[in-house]
């Protein structure tokens, strides 16, 4: 279960949310608004990216007051993900489901089902941002987290990779009950996540539709 309490996250001065109690019960949710809206900021605060005032809770790990064991439990995959070139797609696996207690086998997995055996071995820098974009995806789904933030996931990536992800969803959510927050502008496959519930970013903070 995930909890907003008497959040606000402000720029320069600018107040761009508020949310004075928000609780998600574990699901798929799909945020939407308007462009600047603060769908970006939401997820990057969550994950803890970026700093607010108030707090967010994942069960019982609050990011405030116990943050290594809230950062365990939440994984991000920004919209336009960026990366150091000089490393291969693999080192970045590595890195990462060491700090997320991943197995190999759970690595090999995502590789594999996304058809990224060709090229996971070459630097990052000659990646285009499809590769990026799919790279960031399989980082976001290792270990184990509660709760996976997906900012964009839709884009840059082809129909047939589309299909996979959407597949990785179903599957970590009913095999794991883990909670997906899913930024998008573009719809979802209501067949692929026919469990999402709609949260709009309006007016400075969020509701349900």
């Amino acid at each position: 279960m995930l909890y907003l309490e008497q959040f606000s996250k402000s720029y320069n001065g600018f107040l761009v949310l508020k949310i004075d109690h928000l609780q998600l019960q574990n699901g798929i949710y799909w945020i939407q608004g308007i462009n600047g809206s603060g769908k970006s900021t939401l997820l990057k605060t969550i994950a803890g990216v970026l700093p607010f005032h108030g707090d967010i809770r994942i069960h019982d790990a609050s990011i405030q007051k116990q943050p290594v064991a809230y950062r365990k439990r939440v994984s991000f995959a920004e919209a336009a993900p960026v990366f150091p070139g000089f490393l291969t797609g693999m080192e970045m696996v590595k890195l990462f489901a060491a700090a997320k207690d991943a197995t190999q086998q759970q690595a090999s997995y995502f590789i594999e089902s996304m058809y990224m055996q060709s090229y996971i071995n070459e630097p990052l820098h000659i990646y285009s941002s499809g590769m990026l974009k799919k790279l960031s995806l399989l980082l976001a789904f290792l270990g184990n987290a509660d709760v996976i933030l997906l900012d964009e996931p839709l884009v840059t990536i082809d129909t047939d990779s589309l299909a996979i992800v959407y597949t990785w969803i179903a599957e970590r959510h009913k095999q794991s009950g883990t909670t997906f927050l899913l930024s998008s502008h573009q719809a979802f496959e209501t067949t692929a996540v026919p469990a999402a519930r709609v949260l709009l970013v309006d007016q400075k903070t969020v509701t349900y539709i």
